[in-house]
């Protein structure tokens, strides 16, 4: 019975459960070693396990992607170009090699009220991510792909549900932590805010809620579109969780918003860590102590 449920982020549609735990798994026992040693809980191949939504995202009954290969005019004028401006801007702010909107001050506030980008920005906007360690080693249709998973998962009808769904399934009885990285955090969160699901699930027993380089707290692309919505400006808090721990890379640019708790309320306990290059790593996240001794106290509440 997996004690532990670990939800993926996007990009991820042609994996698996298999696939994703043969790397997750030993990436989060590190992470309880390196936090509280051999005499931490002891980890057996069914103890995690990790929800797969990825084909959720993909044509029924096929591998395919709905555009094999995305361009820079399959960038959604709406809610896609925004999304990516508040990347371009958050890289900027963070990376000194990244040229914002505006190249000449590196002042990128007030660009703001430009926004959804004209198509020449997105050119410009897809060339200066490139140069973010976040982005570098991310192929442009894939970036766009991206863009593109976040924001059906929030305006296309059935898809947030089935993404839950598919999260619902990996949880067993005897599952204490639910952790989630980057979409997957959302999706997460969502899941232990809906009240009908967890009255039609009342076996469950999780208590410890672990984000990973999360999204949850950008206003109004995320945050705002959240369901239960906020209100008067604040989150609601999952049923039922006694614990949620959020850890964000400094340079993580899909972790806009580093610090929850001002968001969600104080019972979150936020960090900021330093994972080198690969700064949104699922693999780098659950390495981390400060992920490992979370996990730990999960399993021990």
């Amino acid at each position: 019975m997996a004690r532990i449920v670990v939800v993926h982020g996007i990009a991820q549609q042609f994996k698996g459960p298999q696939t994703l735990l043969a790397s997750v798994a030993p990436a989060l026992r590190d992470g309880v070693t390196a936090a509280v040693g051999t005499a931490g809980p002891e980890l057996g191949d069914g103890d995690i396990t990790c929800a797969f939504y990825g084909d959720a995202f993909l044509r029924p009954g096929t591998r395919a992607t709905m555009v094999p290969l995305y361009d820079e005019a399959d960038i959604e004028a709406e809610y896609e170009s925004e999304l990516l401006l508040e990347w371009w801007l958050e890289a900027a702010r963070v990376y000194p090699e990244v040229l914002g909107p505006d190249a000449k001050s590196r002042g990128v506030a007030g660009y703001l009220a430009g926004r959804p980008l004209k198509r020449p920005m997105v050119r410009r906007a897809l060339n200066a991510l490139t140069h973010a360690p976040c982005f570098a080693r991310v192929a442009e249709p894939l970036l766009i792909f991206g863009l593109k998973q976040v924001r059906r998962y929030f305006n296309e009808p059935g898809l947030r549900e089935r993404v839950q769904e598919a999260v619902a399934r990996a949880i067993e009885p005897d599952t204490r932590v639910l952790v989630g990285h980057s979409l997957g955090s959302v999706a997460a969160y969502e899941l232990l805010c809906n009240e009908a699901v967890r009255a039609s699930h009342p076996q469950w027993q999780i208590s410890t809620l672990v984000t990973l380089g999360s999204p949850l707290g950008l206003r109004g692309l995320i945050f705002d579109r959240l369901v239960p919505a906020p209100r008067e400006g604040n989150g609601s808090w999952p049923s039922g969780i006694q614990a949620w721990t959020n850890i964000a890379d400094a340079g993580d640019v899909v972790a806009l918003v580093k610090e929850l708790g001002p968001r969600f309320g104080p019972g979150v306990d936020d960090h900021e860590i330093d994972n080198g290059v690969e700064v949104h790593s699922a693999s780098r996240y659950l390495t981390a102590p400060v992920t490992g001794r979370a996990i730990a106290e999960g399993l021990a509440r």
